[in-house]
């Protein structure tokens, strides 16, 4: 492990202090570790000499933040949804000092469960319980599109209405302003999802990232937490399916843009089994779901436009990526959405 004082992103002695205050049976030293696999907020364990263990967040650096915005929006949602059936991590504290830590961060508890990034990790559950895991992953997400936001005091979260308009004009601006070279199939993504809405049904959460590996899963095999709410806003539910579904590889698959995925292995669902299931527990027409797919692609192109920007002017902290390795990926997520915009995902029709 990295020692404390090593970590970009970590004052420890002030944290150190925060988390007193906070937690009485804390045993100094604390130890921080950089968690790799995040590509937008900073994410890392915290823990003490008696073996407690926490999770902090915080933004990527050099992006300090004038105000707390999105770190207070992430705690607002994860407190609101505390009181329902949607399972979302505690949050011992959050802190808009920026001197404390040079940016808001926020601290939560940490749980031990099996987190499918990939094949490896994946591979920690058996085939039976691959297929838990992937029957669980989507009741939560059909108890997430559930909720009532107005109940639990999320209803000025965002505009409940033109959830896509919205998203193709937000991403749109960040391609425009992080992209260092042209991507043809970017534009015309961007030309057909603008020229073919759907027209929404009523609004709901959208988590904006609901993926397999932003939930840890029990030894029972349910998704205990759902982590990573930062893109979480309210609008078209559809879009949270089909985001999903861009991370969800099959073992059949002829086309594959995300290499590694847990969701391969044997046992997990397929998408059309849980494509099924989410209609039936939601009671909604999902039968334009190869729109949303597209829409994923797109998103996730531009995110990773920004991502990669971070990452080489070293905003990423201490960890790598190989999200920047092989040839254009961009353009591979452009062409996969293009390919599911015509309705075939993985290279298999929807």
């Amino acid at each position: 492990m990295t020692p404390s004082s090593d970590i970009a992103g970590i004052n420890a002695a002030n944290l150190t202090q925060w988390m007193l205050e906070r937690v009485p049976s804390l045993v100094e030293p604390l130890q921080f570790q950089l968690i790799t696999g995040g590509l937008s907020n900073l994410t890392y364990t915290v823990s003490d000499a008696s073996g407690q263990r926490w999770v902090l967040r915080r933004p990527p650096l050099g992006h300090v933040l004038a105000t707390a915005h999105d770190m207070s929006r992430e705690v607002r949602i994860i407190t609101a949804l505390s009181n329902t059936l949607v399972p979302v991590p505690p949050v011992v504290g959050f802190c808009d000092d920026v001197g404390v830590n040079e940016a808001p961060f926020y601290v939560m508890n940490f749980v031990d469960g099996v987190i499918a990034r990939n094949t490896e990790s994946g591979s920690a559950l058996s085939v039976a319980a691959r297929a838990s895991a992937g029957r669980s992953l989507i009741r939560v997400l059909a108890t997430i599109h559930e909720i009532d936001v107005d109940a639990i005091g999320l209803g000025d979260l965002g505009r409940k209405e033109s959830y896509v308009e919205r998203q193709l004009s937000r991403w749109q601006r960040q391609w425009e302003s992080t992209k260092d070279i042209e991507v043809p199939e970017m534009s015309e993504l961007h030309r057909r999802l603008s020229a073919a809405i759907p027209e929404q049904g009523p609004a709901s959460i959208v988590h904006g990232d609901y993926r397999l590996d932003n939930c840890i899963v029990d030894i029972d095999v349910n998704v205990i937490y759902v982590l990573d709410w930062e893109l979480c806003t309210l609008g078209d539910p559809l879009a949270d399916l089909g985001f999903m579904f861009v991370y969800w590889a099959e073992a059949n698959d002829s086309f594959v843009v995300i290499d590694g995925s847990a969701t391969a292995l044997e046992g997990f669902p397929s998408r059309s089994e849980l494509l099924a299931s989410y209609e039936e527990l939601t009671n909604r027409d999902a039968s334009q779901i190869g729109y949303f797919v597209a829409l994923g692609y797109w998103k996730l192109a531009c995110i990773l436009q920004g991502v990669l920007v971070r990452y080489r002017s070293g905003a990423m902290g201490d960890q790598s990526t190989d999200a920047d390795s092989g040839a254009s990926p961009v353009q591979r997520l452009a062409i996969a959405g293009l390919a599911a915009f015509d309705g075939q995902i993985g290279g298999a029709r929807v």
